[in-house]
């Protein structure tokens, strides 16, 4: 979970079908291009190209070549849980089984791609400084989400402390060191330590 997205209108039109299949075929091939050739010998020219859509068409899904990798189809999932789940669930509770949700949720591919961008957060440092910029959208993101349950306003300070703590214990559950002896991430590993650390959230942090 690196990079939250809006929380997703329910259109299901022609529309924004269109525009997920594009965003999805940016994604894929940028991808397929970062394993062929590496990541920073790979250029937005070279995924437009591939994906059949301009450069501007690009900027227009992913402001940066970094965003490829950081925003992912996790995060609304997430979102889209969190949504569904009984307003009188606590925040952090609701957060933990959204999150246990959206992992059910993810499909073989879907899950391949996300220990991908994840290895390639983790190990590529322009994605890495980028990642700086897209925690703090992801807080904005979360507390607003966080305030919508609760029936605040989305500038409310208790939620932004939520929300900043969640994604502190996340941060905390997902840094380095989930992953196989061939580098590749363990996603069944990740998911396990990020509910560990959302249930030691929920139960406020005991020593």
């Amino acid at each position: 979970m690196t990079g939250m997205t809006d929380v997703p209108a329910s259109s299901g039109g022609l529309r924004e079908r269109k525009k997920a299949r594009t965003r999805a075929a940016i994604r894929q091939h940028a991808l397929r291009l970062f394993r062929e050739q590496g990541y920073g010998a790979t250029t937005i020219e070279q995924i437009a190209a591939a994906a059949e859509v301009s450069p501007a068409t690009f900027f227009r899904y992913f402001p940066t070549k970094e965003d490829v990798v950081l925003q992912d189809d996790l995060d609304i999932l997430a979102l889209e849980a969190l949504a569904e789940l009984p307003a009188e669930l606590g925040p952090i509770a609701a957060f933990r089984q959204a999150t246990a949700i959206a992992r059910a949720r993810l499909s073989a591919e879907d899950a391949a791609r996300f220990a991908e961008t994840t290895e390639l957060t983790f190990s590529i440092p322009e994605i890495r400084a980028r990642a700086v910029d897209e925690l703090i959208r992801t807080l904005d993101v979360m507390t607003a989400a966080i305030a919508a349950r609760t029936g605040r306003s989305r500038d409310d300070f208790a939620s932004r402390n939520i929300a900043g703590a969640i994604i502190g214990v996340i941060m905390a559950a997902t840094m380095p060191g989930h992953t196989h002896g061939d580098g590749d991430v363990d996603m069944d590993a990740m998911f396990a330590q990020i509910d560990t650390s959302l249930a030691h959230l929920e139960a406020g942090l005991p020593l």
